[in-house]
């Protein structure tokens, strides 16, 4: 073909194009519209609108109106928004159109998330609870459990500490266990993720993105979460990222800047204490070692904080609308209040959702990928900050040391079991990880061919990630001088494989019978790898310290998983349900014989309010009442392969001695070949309500949850074995409990809207058994390890007791109301005191908890904030115990230290380690989150701004004397305290 013969054909085509143009632009024309709720005329902000068929479309501004270009009058619009039912409008001959939307919200035909699938809310007979992105807790978020702290009965969530991304301890309805796992089962977009933490990251969970998360459900007792069989003893939670979406593609910047500040340290003695309690209290010679300085060692150690965290999004639909998606990254970079620390965090989440076969078959496929990047500051520091001299200087004018003063012998090395400078150990080590981690799956959802209602659904996923770290210290430090530092890598990966698959069928019988079956049965498998590379201890300069070389250069343990799984669910006249659930679990973690293990649940349901006495009620909304009974187990934290005999080289102690040679013997260690689940059963019962067409609304539901077959360490009589000690299934827990959820919307109008959330939840465990056969002379099983001294516990697992209760003498005191040293009474009026009059003492674990919400919109304006609170908590202050004593301002190894300010109360010359005196009230009512936002609008053509301030951890009321009454455990030992943060956010929508 000649190029002049193309160039005509191209100028004909291109004459064509510009009439199909001019065709397409002379039918198209601009339609506007205002979009409202349909119960008071509000409008709904950020409401997608696109014109069905196409991916054209746009969104509504903060007034609820759009202007969108429509090709002819026969356009249909297709609107929708999170909380309302999507609705369709024919344009017409229409220019200005107004669309009323309905609430699903509160709605008993509203689908939500449960195992392996979803269910009509009005179908729900379980303990099931649903927070949406809407209501998460707003500000600079780092982890995703705590988008919901505060907002769910029965789930309360501790921060571990103050430390960037470290993440929070989770609880629902208290622990069901003493030495096993008490944290819940966390499945994000279908795949039961590995909570079991990596070499490198402080959390398993700050790889995640908050930002991706669109909802979480909360399966809270066995009714609900027992289609998860052996890992639901501790409830489940439900993670649902945010999806693609059909319509015009639109982007989504944030930027949020905050500054993180030190909120409350410790109240030691200053420099002119120390001088004039050693004037007065040493000798000669201890008095010439004090300084003359009056050094605030927290301050050199702790700083404001700055941070930033950036996100951008794209959703949309290509393929004329049929390949929805949503593309995210984010970036995160956070340094700690504790000087040397940062965390950087970048994230990446891909979404595509299309439909095949005219939507008979639907795939959803999910990637989610993380890096993240730490340098630990030596937490170290925090401790010796809180106890080194104040009276001397950061540095000694020597280079010696990297040139901090320190505590040194006459030989001019660095005293033995002395504190250390704490601005030399967060300078002078550098401990750096780096850590991946991949979350994804592919989801076929198949709608079989001339069987209505029934789907076949495939689930393909995985969960892997990888820390490796480095962490050095110089061979001049002096915490490490006399091992000529310290050069330790790791190296950790972890994989977890996923293949599930059930066949859903869904019915609605006629009128006749007026019911509805949903059922599902299924198979899944999971199989768990776990692979860390063992290094022996070496120099700084990289020698191997001799003896320290592993026994294996590697370890790659696991275990496998095989369940069959089924539910079904019966509605009969929407007013009576009926669930059934039951999964068998198998796990290579047990023997043949205890390998396999059936998890039941039944629970009802009945919808009052559909009776006819109530159906056509102006006030009564909702009214439900439910009542289930299930068991589910718990595998996680039993060690691998526990139920097989293994020996173990001797230690040095128990060498055997051949001629002139001593030889480490192989023993065996103990082992319980009967091995097995714990299993836990519960009873619940509540009821739904929703009044004045669900202006207020909420549940009251109580339970009693057993735990059996405990798996704990136990003590075994002396000669049966290689040890006195054995863990094994023995023992029961017992908790019973009640939640009561309120929701309120007191304004609602076009203007104005104030909604206002409550919950509250009682919960009291007990042990109930602890050995196979009583012993009188049995005093529980020690935990809770304290510092100071050598093995001291402070806790203990007693019958008829709350789990770790605190196990102290009972301290007598003056008629100033001063503790007197040593004084204790005698509780079982023998004239000894001694441990027979050791007695329980209270809890770390709070009866009561509380959260309170509130959000409020004024046209543009938003507010709103998060209160959480507990009470009946108790905590060990083992600061005060270790420090508040003349021993430790003049201690006898020949240096001076720090001390608590208790000492200028009590005047301990001793350490009182268990002593009931130091078991303090930690009750608390905290202000978690304070917000405001404004909708600036449309700041450029189809750009949006929004724009929100933030204050987190705001102030805490409580008695307790210590940095933060929260404390996981309920023993503080100079915590890295939780920062006070300040943020500014910018939110542009185009």
């Amino acid at each position: 073909m000649t190029l002049k013969r193309m160039l005509a054909r191209a100028g004909a085509l291109g004459f064509l194009l510009m009439v199909f143009a001019m065709h397409v632009f002379a039918q198209s024309r601009t339609v506007t519209g205002k979009v409202t709720d349909s119960k008071d005329g509000s409008p709904i902000a950020n409401a997608s609108v696109t014109i069905k068929g196409t991916n054209l479309g746009t969104t509504t501004d903060a007034s609820g109106s759009f202007r969108l270009a429509v090709p002819d009058n026969n356009a249909v619009l297709v609107i929708s928004s999170v909380g309302f039912s999507e609705t369709e409008v024919a344009v017409g001959a229409q220019s200005d159109l107004s669309v009323t939307m309905i609430s699903s919200q509160g709605t008993l035909n509203e689908v939500v998330v449960v195992g392996y699938g979803t269910q009509r809310k009005r179908d729900l007979s379980g303990a099931v609870a649903t927070v949406s992105s809407k209501d998460f807790v707003k500000g600079a978020l780092q982890t995703p459990e705590q988008l919901i702290a505060g907002k769910v009965a029965g789930v309360q969530i501790t921060p571990n500490s103050g430390a960037p991304g470290s993440g929070s301890r989770i609880r629902i309805r208290g622990g069901a266990s003493l030495n096993a796992s008490n944290d819940p089962l966390i499945v994000i977009d279908g795949v039961p993720v590995d909570n079991g933490g990596i070499s490198g990251a402080t959390n398993p969970l700050n790889l995640i993105n908050p930002n991706d998360i669109e909802t979480f459900t909360i399966l809270k007792d066995p009714s609900a979460a027992a289609i998860y069989g052996s890992r639901a003893s501790n409830g489940v939670i439900l993670i649902t990222t945010k999806k693609g979406k059909k319509g015009k593609t639109r982007f989504n910047f944030s930027a949020q800047g905050f500054v993180q500040t030190p909120n409350k340290l410790v109240d030691v003695l200053t420099g002119d204490d120390i001088r004039s309690i050693v004037t007065a209290k040493g000798t000669p010679a201890q008095v010439a070692l004090l300084g003359k300085e009056s050094t605030d060692w927290q301050d050199q150690i702790f700083r404001n904080a700055f941070a930033q965290d950036f996100n951008l999004s794209a959703t949309g639909a290509f393929g004329d609308g049929k390949f929805p998606f949503r593309i995210s990254g984010g970036y995160l970079n956070q340094d700690g209040i504790l000087k040397t620390g940062n965390f950087q965090r970048l994230t990446g989440a891909i979404n595509l959702s299309p439909s095949f076969f005219n939507n008979k078959l639907k795939v959803d496929l999910n990637l989610k990928g993380a890096r993240t990047t730490n340098a630990f500051a030596n937490e170290g520091a925090i401790g010796n900050a809180v106890t080194f001299d104040p009276t001397k200087p950061v540095r000694s004018g020597s280079a010696r040391y990297g040139g901090y003063w320190e505590w040194t012998d006459p030989d001019g090395l660095p005293t033995q079991l002395s504190n250390r400078n704490p601005v030399g150990l967060l300078n002078d080590r550098t401990n750096t990880s780096e850590v991946y981690r991949s979350i994804g799956n592919i989801q076929f959802d198949y709608q079989i061919p001339y069987v209505k209602g029934l789907r076949a659904n495939l689930n393909l996923g995985y969960d892997v990630s990888q820390g490796s770290g480095l962490n050095t210290t110089s061979d001049s430090a002096a915490s490490s001088y006399r091992r000529q530092g310290n050069f330790s890598p790791y190296f950790q990966q972890r994989t977890n494989k996923l293949m599930d698959f059930y066949l859903n069928y869904v019915r609605s019988f006629g009128d006749n019978i007026n019911s509805r079956i949903d059922f599902t049965a299924g198979t899944g498998y999971q199989d768990f790898e776990f692979y860390s590379f063992n290094h022996p201890d070496r120099r700084f300069n990289g020698d191997v310290v001799p003896g320290s070389e592993p026994e294996f250069l590697s370890q790659a343990p696991g275990y496998t998983m095989i369940s069959y799984y089924g539910r079904l669910v019966y509605t009969l006249a929407d007013k009576y349900t009926v669930t059934l659930n039951g999964r068998t679990d198998g796990t290579s973690k047990f023997s043949k014989e205890s390998r396999w293990g059936f998890f039941p649940s039944a629970a009802v349901a009945w919808q009052i309010n559909e009776e006819n006495f109530l159906k056509n009620s102006k006030v009564v909304t909702n009214l439900k009442l439910r009542a289930g009974y299930g068991v589910t187990g718990q595998q996680d934290g039993i060690p691998f392969y526990g139920y097989i005999p293994v020996y173990g080289i001797s230690n040095d102690q128990a060498q055997y001695q051949l001629g002139n040679n001593f030889i480490n013997m192989l023993r065996p260690g103990a082992y319980d070949a009967d091995l097995r689940w714990e299993t836990t059963t519960n009873i619940n019962a509540a009821i739904d309500f929703g009044f004045i067409d669900n202006r207020i609304s909420g549940t009251v539901e109580g339970f009693i949850r057993k735990t059996n077959d405990l798996l704990s360490t136990v003590p075994i009589p002396a000669g049966s074995n290689f040890t006195n000690q054995l863990f094994t299934n023995v023992g029961n827990i017992e908790s019973k409990g009640y939640e009561l959820t309120l929701n309120a919307i007191p304004v609602r109008n076009k203007k104005v809207e104030w909604e206002i959330s409550a919950n509250f939840t009682y919960v009291v465990p007990e042990i109930t058994k602890l050995l196979v056969n009583e012993d009188p002379n049995f005093t529980g099983i020690a935990v809770g390890g304290i510092s100071g001294g050598t093995g001291n516990t402070i806790q203990r697992h007693i019958v008829g007791q709350r789990p770790a209760s605190f196990y102290v003498y009972k301290q007598i005191y003056d008629s100033n109301d001063k503790p007197i040293e040593g004084l204790y009474e005698d509780l079982n009026r023998d004239g000894i005191i001694n441990e027979k009059d050791l007695y329980i003492y209270q809890s770390p674990e709070a009866r009561y908890f509380l959260g309170l919400s509130s959000n409020i919109s004024i046209d543009r304006f938003t507010a709103g904030f998060v209160m959480r609170g507990s009470i009946g908590n108790y905590a060990y202050s083992n600061v005060n115990a270790n420090m508040g004593v003349l021993r430790q301002v003049i201690n006898p190894l020949g240096f001076l230290a720090n001390g608590s300010k208790d000492y200028l109360r009590t005047g301990f010359i001793n350490n009182q380690y268990f002593s009931d005196y130091y078991v303090q009230n930690a009750s608390f009512l905290r202000m978690d989150n304070i917000n405001f936002g404004y909708d600036v609008g449309e700041i450029a053509k189809n750009v949006r701004l929004r724009i929100s301030a933030n204050i987190q951890n705001v102030f805490v009321i409580s008695k307790y004397s210590g940095v933060d009454a929260e404390i996981a455990g309920g023993i503080d030992n100079t915590i890295y305290p939780r920062p006070r943060t300040y943020v500014l956010g910018f939110n542009f929508d185009f």
